[in-house]
């Protein structure tokens, strides 16, 4: 005969292990998304989002349009951002559009100073200093 006859399997409940020998490839490969992709995706957002909370005014950020500009307003209740693209073009654009910030400008004073109490003294400049230190060009 060309024909082998088939047997059953052996039934029972053994069978366990081969269950098990089933489900390891999707596991393994469900591990390697995890470890290649899903973590990785989920650790950029969490910095993508700490980075639109930090932003404040004088930063240089590039929107996901490609403008670069400087932020000029930041509205902690509002998710827009006033945006200075050129001198005196100034555009609103929703904080979530911000691809990247590129340069840190100067950190806003936590209290507002007004005017000098008359216990402070007054400051120096360090212009003057950092200028005479600098080494000079014979242009």
């Amino acid at each position: 005969m060309l024909i082998s006859p088939a047997y059953a399997q052996a039934g029972g409940f053994g069978g366990g292990s081969d269950l098990i020998m089933s489900l390891a490839p999707l596991v393994l490969i469900f591990a390697v998304f995890y470890f290649l992709l899903i973590r990785p995706q989920q650790k950029k957002m969490k910095e993508h989002r700490e980075m639109l909370a930090n932003v404040r005014r004088n930063d240089r950020i590039v929107t996901n349009g490609g403008l670069v500009g400087t932020v000029t307003k930041v509205s902690d209740t509002d998710d827009l951002l006033t945006v200075e693209i050129a001198s005196g073009v100034k555009v609103q654009v929703v904080r979530g559009m911000i691809a990247e910030v590129r340069a840190k400008g100067q950190p806003v004073s936590s209290k507002p100073s007004k005017g000098k109490s008359k216990n402070e003294e007054p400051e120096e400049d360090d212009e003057d200093e950092t200028a005479s230190d600098a080494p000079k060009s014979a242009n």
